[in-house]
Protein backbone atom coordinates (compact mmCIF):
# COMPACT_ATOMS: atom_id res chain seq x y z
CA UNK A 1 0.00 0.00 0.00
CA UNK A 2 1.27 3.33 -0.77
CA UNK A 3 1.74 5.71 1.86
CA UNK A 4 0.69 9.55 2.04
CA UNK A 5 2.63 12.43 3.57
CA UNK A 6 0.22 12.27 6.89
CA UNK A 7 1.93 8.99 7.48
CA UNK A 8 5.02 10.66 8.21
CA UNK A 9 3.85 13.85 10.46
CA UNK A 10 4.37 13.26 14.38
CA UNK A 11 2.40 14.36 17.01
CA UNK A 12 2.88 14.21 20.84
CA UNK A 13 2.32 15.93 23.81
CA UNK A 14 4.06 19.40 23.79
CA UNK A 15 4.91 19.17 27.34
CA UNK A 16 6.60 15.95 26.56
CA UNK A 17 8.37 16.20 23.39
CA UNK A 18 10.55 19.36 21.82
CA UNK A 19 9.59 19.02 18.75
CA UNK A 20 5.73 19.81 19.04
CA UNK A 21 5.10 23.57 17.17
CA UNK A 22 3.00 24.76 20.75
CA UNK A 23 -0.29 27.28 19.25
CA UNK A 24 -1.26 29.91 21.56
CA UNK A 25 -4.62 31.78 20.34
CA UNK A 26 -7.29 33.08 22.25
CA UNK A 27 -9.96 30.09 22.33
CA UNK A 28 -12.55 32.47 21.21
CA UNK A 29 -12.49 35.71 19.15
CA UNK A 30 -14.87 38.08 17.48
CA UNK A 31 -16.03 37.76 13.59
CA UNK A 32 -14.07 39.64 11.51
CA UNK A 33 -11.74 41.24 14.32
CA UNK A 34 -8.04 40.90 13.92
CA UNK A 35 -6.32 38.07 16.77
CA UNK A 36 -2.48 37.21 17.30
CA UNK A 37 -1.39 33.54 17.12
CA UNK A 38 1.75 32.56 17.85
CA UNK A 39 3.48 29.25 17.24
CA UNK A 40 6.55 27.95 18.87
CA UNK A 41 8.65 24.96 19.25
CA UNK A 42 10.64 24.17 22.78
CA UNK A 43 7.94 26.65 24.66
CA UNK A 44 8.32 23.71 27.21
CA UNK A 45 11.68 21.81 26.16
CA UNK A 46 14.24 23.47 24.74
CA UNK A 47 15.51 22.01 21.13
CA UNK A 48 18.92 22.52 20.74
CA UNK A 49 19.31 24.70 17.20
CA UNK A 50 22.41 24.15 16.42
CA UNK A 51 23.52 24.22 12.52
CA UNK A 52 23.27 19.88 13.08
CA UNK A 53 19.97 19.89 14.72
CA UNK A 54 17.38 22.79 14.36
CA UNK A 55 14.01 23.50 13.64
CA UNK A 56 14.05 24.76 9.81
CA UNK A 57 10.28 26.56 9.56
CA UNK A 58 7.00 26.63 11.06
CA UNK A 59 4.16 26.86 9.03
CA UNK A 60 0.40 27.45 10.27
CA UNK A 61 -2.87 26.64 8.36
CA UNK A 62 -6.88 27.49 9.29
CA UNK A 63 -9.56 25.70 7.95
CA UNK A 64 -13.09 27.25 8.69
CA UNK A 65 -15.82 25.34 9.63
CA UNK A 66 -17.42 23.53 6.57
CA UNK A 67 -15.14 24.36 4.70
CA UNK A 68 -13.37 21.45 2.14
CA UNK A 69 -9.66 22.92 2.28
CA UNK A 70 -7.20 25.06 4.61
CA UNK A 71 -6.24 28.38 4.34
CA UNK A 72 -2.46 28.97 4.29
CA UNK A 73 -1.75 31.71 7.22
CA UNK A 74 1.99 31.87 6.62
CA UNK A 75 4.99 30.06 7.00
CA UNK A 76 8.26 31.39 8.98
CA UNK A 77 11.61 30.17 7.42
CA UNK A 78 14.43 30.05 10.04
CA UNK A 79 17.95 30.35 9.07
CA UNK A 80 19.77 31.21 12.25
CA UNK A 81 21.11 28.34 13.87
CA UNK A 82 24.14 27.72 16.18
CA UNK A 83 25.73 30.49 18.40
CA UNK A 84 23.11 33.35 17.67
CA UNK A 85 20.10 30.97 17.59
CA UNK A 86 17.82 30.61 21.15
CA UNK A 87 16.39 27.81 21.48
CA UNK A 88 12.73 28.65 21.54
CA UNK A 89 12.30 28.43 17.36
CA UNK A 90 8.92 31.24 17.19
CA UNK A 91 6.25 32.93 14.78
CA UNK A 92 3.82 35.07 14.93
CA UNK A 93 1.03 35.80 12.91
CA UNK A 94 -1.93 38.38 12.62
CA UNK A 95 -5.51 36.18 11.73
CA UNK A 96 -8.99 37.23 11.38
CA UNK A 97 -11.62 35.12 10.18
CA UNK A 98 -15.61 35.08 10.01
CA UNK A 99 -15.57 31.43 11.28
CA UNK A 100 -14.41 29.41 13.28
CA UNK A 101 -12.32 26.46 12.88
CA UNK A 102 -9.02 24.76 13.20
CA UNK A 103 -5.62 26.09 13.47
CA UNK A 104 -3.20 23.75 12.07
CA UNK A 105 0.73 24.68 13.22
CA UNK A 106 3.45 22.82 11.50
CA UNK A 107 7.22 22.72 12.39
CA UNK A 108 9.84 20.87 10.31
CA UNK A 109 13.41 19.64 11.99
CA UNK A 110 16.14 18.96 10.08
CA UNK A 111 16.66 15.52 11.72
CA UNK A 112 13.61 14.31 12.96
CA UNK A 113 10.94 15.45 10.28
CA UNK A 114 7.66 17.27 10.78
CA UNK A 115 5.61 17.50 13.06
CA UNK A 116 2.39 18.93 13.82
CA UNK A 117 -0.32 20.32 16.29
CA UNK A 118 -4.11 21.58 16.17
CA UNK A 119 -6.00 24.55 17.89
CA UNK A 120 -9.94 25.06 17.80
CA UNK A 121 -10.82 28.90 17.34
CA UNK A 122 -14.93 29.46 18.23
CA UNK A 123 -16.80 33.03 16.74
CA UNK A 124 -18.53 34.53 19.26
CA UNK A 125 -21.75 35.62 17.76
Amino acid sequence: MEKSLSDYVKTADWKAEKHVPVISAPATVAAGQTFEVEVSVGKEIPHPNTVEHHIAWIALHFVPDGSPVSVEIGRVDLSSHGPVASTASTAKFSVQSQKGGVLYATAYCNLHGLWSSTANIAVAS
